[in-house]
C-alpha cells in the first residue's frame, strides 16, 4: 500500500462539511497537483500562525518539503485539505511511525478561518482515514502555547496522556472510537447543521433575483409576499431590465447590491440559474433557495445540472434550499420571513413544519391556519437537493421557538441519520410524520429479502418515537392534540356527552385503539343544561381514574351549543392544564372560537381544545397521543456491543471478499459466512461439505454423533422427500444410507453433514436493506405459518438493549418461547445476545446487505445456529457512521 498512486485515494474519503458557523468546506485528500495551491495557502498564513504549526518562522516552503507535503501515499501518509471554491483554508496530515500502529498527525488553518471547527474536523476524518490503514494511535508535539490546538485534542473525546518538556506537550491517544468521542461528534454535527438552518430561517437581508414587476410571474410573487409579511430585514429586488419592482430600487445583478446578502431567492428559468449561482459565490451569499423548475424532477438532464449546481455551492460555503422548492417561513416577530410563494404569513405558534414536496405546500399552510394550528417556522424543500429534513430535525432540537415537529417525506436522503435524530428528538418534542409511497413497490429492496408489511413498518417509526399517520388530515388532527394539550399519564379515558350513541361511537374506537375505559361512557342527556354538562366534565377530569377525556356533544335545539363550548373551556381553564382533551362540538374541524385559548397574536395557543366531526376521528387522533406518551416514559435502554467482537479483523475480511469479487454483490460461501460470523461470536453449529459416503463417515465420527445430513444445493433443503434424511443419524450404517439418498435424489455428490444441535424451537434472524430506515434487524419463528402470516419484528440498527428484548416478544408466535402451556422456556438471554451480534455486525459493515440466520434452534440449553445465509456488496451511498459530512451528491439520492 506504501507504493500507492498519490492520485488514487479512496473516493469516499472526500467530503462536504458543515463547520461551526454554518457554512460548509469540500474536504478531500491532497494530490500533486494542489501544490501551487499549498503554497498560495501558507503564504497568506501569519507568522504566528506558521510558528505554531512549524515551531519556528518558516516563511516559504522549501521545494523539497513542497513535494513531500502534496505527494503522499493514502496510506501511510495522508494528506487532508479543506477547499472554499478553488482556495485551501485548512490542511491535516498524518505519518505513520517506523511502519507500527502508531502516527504523529498535525494540522494548519488558514487565520481567517479559525474557530470554524476546521481542527476538529480534520482530525475526525484524519482518525476515520488511520483506522481505514490499519493504525491504533495518533501523536502530536504541540507547543503548550498554541491553545486552540490543545484544545482541538483536549476536547475530541479521546483519553489524551500528556507529556511536557521545554515548552512542548507531547500528546498521545487511541483513535478508536470511544463512546464519549462519538458523543462530541454528534454534539458538534448538531450545533454546525443547527447553524446551517439558523442561518437560512434568520436572514438580515433577502434578495430576490428574477424579482419581476408581472404580478403573475413567481419571482413577483415571491418579492411581494416578503414585503406583506413586513420583513424586519432588508429585501432587494434582482432585475436586470427594471429600475423598480413594487416602488422598491432593483438592482440588476446581486454584485450590485451595496450591502452584505444572507438570502438569496432564485426565481428565474432553470437555464438561467448557473449564472446566478456564480454571482452569489462572488458576493458572499450564506444560502439560496432555489423556486426554479426544471431540474431533476425534470429528466437525465435537469439531475445532473442540480447536481453541479449543488456541489459548486457547497464547495464554496453555501447551503441550498430545493430546486423546486415553495419556499422558507419564520413568523418570529424579529423576523417575519415569508420567503414562499404562499400568499399568507401564518399565524404564530410553536410548531416547525418540514414539506418536500411544493406543489402541497400552499394548501398545507391553508389547513394550518384553517384548524387553528400556528406555525414558528416552514421549509418546503422541493428536490432536496442539499437541506433536507435531517437538516431540519438538528435545528428543531434546540430551536426554542418550536415545541412540535410535523413532517410530510417523500423519501429520506439518509435513512440511518434520520432513525437517529428522530429518537434524540422525540425524546423532548413530538414528531408527527406523513410518510407518502407507503403503497408503492421499491425495487431497492429487490435485491435483499422480502418488503415488509405496514404493521412493521409502523412499529419501525414508532421505534424512533415518529408518530406516523396516513394522511395531512390526520397529520393535522394529531398535531392539534400535540400542540395544545399536555401528554397524558396513562391510556384511561373518559368519556362525557350528550348522546348514548355518540359516545358508544367513541368508547368502540378506543378500544379498538387499545385504549381503557375509565369507567362507562357519561351522558348528561340531550336536555342537561350548560352547568349539568359542565359538572360531569370537572368530576372525569378530577377523578384519579382518568388519564384523558373524550367529549361528545350533539348540540340540543332549546339551548345553542356555545353556550356548552363555554361551559366546556371555563371548566377546563378553571381546573387547569391536567390532562389532554379531545372533542366533538359544533360539528367543528379544528379548534372553534368558543374552545379557544388566544395568543397575543389571537392564535389558538396552549389550553385549546380540538374538535372533530367524527368521534372516531377524535379518539384516534388522542390514540396516538398516548402512544407516543407512553413511548417517552419507556427506558430508552443502552447501545450494547457484546463482548468478544473483533471488528477490524471482520472488515478486514470484509474488504478481502469484496475484492476478490471486483466488488460485485456476491453470496458467500459456507466456509466464508463462518468465517465472518466468528468474528462476531456468532457459532454457526459444527459441519462439514463431504463429496464420498466414506468422508460423510468420517466427518460424522469427527464431529460426534448424532448428526444430520442435509443437501448443499439450497433449492432441495425444503424438499419433503428430503426430510427423513435429516433426522438424528446415531450410526455409520445410517450416514451410509442417508448419504446414498441424497445423491440419489439431489443427482450432487456433495453433502453436509453437520453434528446435531440441542432439540428446540426453530427460530430465525436476519438482516435487510430498507430505503426508509437503513438496515433493519429481523426476528421470528421458522415455518409456514410464520411465513405466511407475516409473523416478523423489526428494529432498526443500532440497537440499544431494550429493543432486542421487545424485537424477541412482538411475533405473535413469541409466547411459544417462554414455556407456553407448561413447556421448559428457551434461554432468551442467549437470542438477546445473538441478535445484538447481528445488529452489531450490521453497523460495523454496511457491505452486508442482508443476512440469515435460519434455522436457529432456540432450548433452555442455549440458541445455536444450524444454517447462516449472508450476501456482501456496495454499501449503502449513505451510511451514518464515521466522521461528518452531508450527504453525498449522486443520483441515487
Amino acid at each position: 500500500m506504501a507504493g500507492r498512486d498519490p492520485f488514487d485515494y479512496p473516493r469516499d474519503w472526500e467530503a462536504d462539511v458543515v463547520l461551526s458557523d454554518g457554512g460548509t468546506v469540500h474536504l478531500r485528500p491532497i494530490v500533486p497537483t494542489d501544490a501551487d495551491g499549498l503554497v498560495a495557502f501558507h503564504a497568506k498564513l501569519s507568522e504566528r500562525t506558521r510558528y505554531f504549526r512549524y515551531f519556528g518562522a518558516y516563511p516559504r516552503i522549501p521545494e523539497k518539503d513542497l513535494k513531500r507535503f502534496s505527494t503522499v501515499d493514502h496510506h501511510d501518509r495522508v494528506a487532508f485539505a479543506a477547499f472554499l471554491g478553488d482556495d485551501v483554508v485548512a490542511v491535516g496530515r498524518y505519518e505513520r511511525l517506523d511502519h507500527g500502529p502508531s502516527a504523529e498527525v498535525a494540522f494548519v488553518v488558514s487565520d481567517v478561518h479559525q474557530g470554524r471547527g476546521l481542527g476538529s474536523i480534520l482530525l475526525e476524518h484524519l482518525a476515520a482515514a488511520a483506522s481505514e490503514c490499519g493504525l491504533r494511535r495518533f501523536v502530536a508535539e504541540v507547543l503548550a502555547e498554541n491553545a486552540a490546538m490543545v484544545r482541538v485534542f483536549r476536547d475530541a473525546g479521546y483519553q489524551v496522556s500528556r507529556e511536557f518538556e521545554e515548552g512542548v506537550l507531547h500528546l498521545e491517544f487511541d483513535i478508536d472510537p470511544t463512546e464519549e468521542s462519538l458523543a462530541v461528534a454528534r454534539s458538534r454535527e448538531q450545533a454546525a447543521e443547527a447553524r446551517s438552518v439558523h442561518n437560512l430561517l434568520h436572514p438580515k437581508s433577502v434578495a430576490v433575483i428574477g424579482a419581476s414587476t408581472e404580478p403573475g410571474k413567481v419571482g413577483h410573487v415571491a418579492f411581494a409576499n416578503l414585503l406583506v409579511a413586513a420583513f424586519t430585514g432588508t429585501v432587494y429586488p434582482v432585475n436586470a431590465e427594471h429600475r423598480s419592482v413594487r416602488g422598491v430600487r432593483a438592482y440588476p445583478s446581486v454584485l450590485d447590491i451595496p450591502d452584505p446578502v444572507d438570502l438569496a431567492v432564485v426565481a428565474v428559468p432553470a437555464e438561467a440559474v448557473e449564472s446566478v449561482l456564480d454571482a452569489c459565490l462572488a458576493k458572499g451569499v450564506k444560502t439560496l433557495l432555489i423556486l426554479s423548475s426544471g431540474f431533476a424532477e425534470a429528466g437525465p438532464h435537469g439531475l445532473h445540472a442540480e447536481l453541479r449546481l449543488v456541489g459548486e455551492a457547497r464547495a464554496h460555503g453555501m447551503r441550498v434550499v430545493g430546486p423546486n422548492a415553495l419556499g422558507v417561513l419564520n413568523t418570529a416577530p424579529g423576523v417575519r420571513l415569508n420567503a414562499t410563494l404562499a400568499p399568507r404569513l401564518p399565524g404564530r405558534g410553536r410548531t416547525g413544519f418540514f414539506c418536500q414536496s411544493g406543489a402541497l405546500g400552499t394548501a398545507i399552510l391553508a389547513d394550518a391556519e384553517a384548524r387553528g394550528l400556528g406555525l414558528s417556522t416552514f421549509v418546503s424543500a422541493g428536490n432536496r437537493a442539499d437541506v433536507s429534513g435531517n437538516d431540519l430535525l438538528q435545528y428543531w432540537e434546540t430551536d426554542p421557538d418550536t415545541d412540535l415537529v410535523l413532517l410530510y417525506l417523500e423519501s429520506f436522503g439518509n435513512p440511518r441519520k434520520f432513525a437517529r435524530l428522530a429518537r434524540r428528538l422525540a425524546r423532548t418534542k413530538p414528531i408527527v410524520a406523513v410518510k407518502s409511497g407507503r403503497h408503492a413497490v421499491r425495487p431497492q429492496l429487490a435485491a435483499t429479502s422480502t418488503e415488509i408489511d405496514e404493521a412493521s413498518v409502523q412499529t419501525l417509526f414508532e421505534q424512533a418515537g415518529v408518530v406516523r399517520v396516513e394522511s395531512l388530515a390526520q397529520l393535522f388532527d394529531t398535531a392539534l392534540v400535540f400542540a395544545h394539550q399536555p401528554l397524558p399519564a396513562g391510556p384511561r379515558v373518559a368519556i362525557v356527552g350528550n348522546s348514548s350513541a355518540i359516545g358508544l361511537l367513541a368508547a368502540d374506537t378506543a378500544r379498538m385503539q387499545g385504549l381503557r375505559l375509565a369507567s362507562d361512557p357519561v351522558d348528561v342527556g340531550p336536555q342537561a343544561a350548560p352547568e349539568e354538562f359542565a359538572k360531569a366534565v370537572r368530576e372525569a377530569l378530577t377523578s384519579p381514574e382518568t388519564d384523558a377525556l373524550v367529549v361528545v356533544f350533539a348540540p340540543p335545539i332549546a339551548i345553542p351549543g356555545t353556550a356548552y363550548a363555554r361551559a366546556l373551556r371555563e371548566t377546563v381553564v378553571e381546573l387547569g392544564e391536567r390532562k389532554p382533551i379531545v372533542s366533538t362540538f359544533l360539528a367543528a374541524e379544528g379548534v372553534p372560537d368558543e374552545l379557544a385559548v388566544l395568543s397575543g397574536d389571537g392564535v389558538p395557543t396552549r389550553g385549546s381544545i380540538p374538535s372533530y366531526p367524527s368521534p372516531e376521528r377524535a379518539v384516534n387522533a388522542l390514540a396516538r397521543v398516548v402512544r407516543y406518551a407512553a413511548w417517552r416514559q419507556r427506558p430508552q435502554g443502552t447501545l450494547v456491543r457484546p463482548a468478544g467482537i473483533h471488528t477490524e479483523q471482520a472488515q478486514g475480511i470484509v474488504r478481502e471478499l469484496l475484492e476478490a469479487d471486483s466488488g460485485k454483490t456476491t453470496l458467500l460461501s459456507d466456509a466464508e459466512v463462518v468465517r465472518l460470523l466468528d468474528c462476531y461470536g456468532i457459532d454457526v453449529v459444527p459441519f462439514r461439505i463431504v463429496s464420498t459416503v466414506d468422508e460423510a463417515v468420517a466427518a460424522a465420527g469427527e464431529l460426534g454423533y448424532p448428526v444430520t445430513l442435509k443437501a448443499v444445493d439450497e433449492r432441495l433443503r425444503g424438499r419433503p422427500d428430503l426430510a427423513g434424511v435429516r433426522l438424528d443419524l446415531a450410526s455409520e450404517d445410517s450416514v451410509r444410507r442417508a448419504y446414498e439418498t441424497l445423491r440419489e435424489v439431489s443427482g450432487d455428490d456433495e453433502v453436509y453433514v453437520q453434528r446435531m444441535a440441542p432439540k428446540g424451537l426453530s427460530c430465525v434472524i436476519g438482516l435487510q436493506d430498507d430505503p426508509s430506515f437503513g438496515t433493519l434487524v429481523s426476528f421470528g419463528l421458522s415455518g409456514l405459518v410464520s411465513t405466511l402470516l407475516g409473523d416478523r419484528a423489526y428494529r432498526a440498527v443500532p440497537l440499544t438493549d431494550v429493543d432486542a428484548a421487545t424485537l424477541l416478544s412482538e411475533p405473535r408466535t413469541a409466547p411459544l418461547l417462554t414455556g407456553y402451556r407448561g413447556d421448559e422456556p428457551a434461554d432468551l438471554a442467549a437470542l438477546q445476545d445473538m441478535v445484538l451480534r447481528v445488529a452489531a455486525l450490521a453497523e460495523d459493515n454496511p457491505e452486508v446487505r442482508s443476512l440469515v440466520l435460519d434455522p436457529i434452534l432456540a432450548s433452555p440449553d442455549g440458541a445455536f445456529v444450524a444454517n447462516a445465509r449472508l450476501v456482501l456488496g456496495a454499501p449503502p451511498s449513505r451510511p451514518d457512521t464515521g466522521p461528518r459530512r452531508l450527504r453525498a451528491i449522486n443520483p441515487q439520492d
